[in-house]
């Protein structure tokens, strides 16, 4: 099942540096049946989309508890067997993977282009007036969604990281 971890890119230093996306429980986001009830669809890419819009805003959620990392959301795309998942019932695609999930299994890596850092930034910062239902925080958390997430292949991790990978 392909799985899309939520990280930022200080936890994919991290990652890169052990091996490992985590050694224990890991929340991820991906094609589950929850999801596929809240968003039918005949096209498997576009639940797969979905699931990574998920994961993308959990990213942001990291974010806005880590004031220190930089302001880019990352999602990891990793292939585990089916066994090694749970469903979370937290939201439509939301699950447990059960660790370690070792980064040699991601498939691609989802990161914010450097642009799009000052509109990321001040959604983490807007998030928990957001989560209460500020339409005005809530309107500068979707301007970060407005945001693609660009594709990395994972050899281009070194690059995403800089010279301190």
């Amino acid at each position: 099942m392909r799985v899309y971890v939520p990280l930022t890119l200080s936890g994919l230093a991290e990652a890169y540096r052990t091996g490992e996306l985590g050694a224990g429980r890991l929340p991820g986001h991906g094609v589950t049946p929850a999801l596929r009830e809240w968003y039918p669809s005949e096209f498997d890419e576009d639940q797969e989309y979905a699931a990574l819009g998920f994961a993308a805003l959990a990213s942001l959620r990291l974010l806005a508890a880590d004031a220190g990392a930089p302001r880019r959301r990352v999602v990891v795309a990793v292939d585990v067997p089916d066994g090694a998942v749970s469903a979370d019932p937290a939201g439509p695609g939301a699950l447990w993977v059960d660790g370690p999930v070792r980064l040699a299994r991601a498939a691609a890596v989802h990161v914010d282009a450097a642009d799009a850092e000052p509109d990321v930034a001040s959604a983490a910062q807007a998030l928990p007036a957001a989560d209460g239902g500020d339409d005005g925080a809530q309107s500068v958390v979707d301007r970060a969604e407005d945001h693609e997430l660009l594709w990395y292949a994972t050899q281009e991790i070194p690059n995403l990281l800089g010279p301190t990978a």
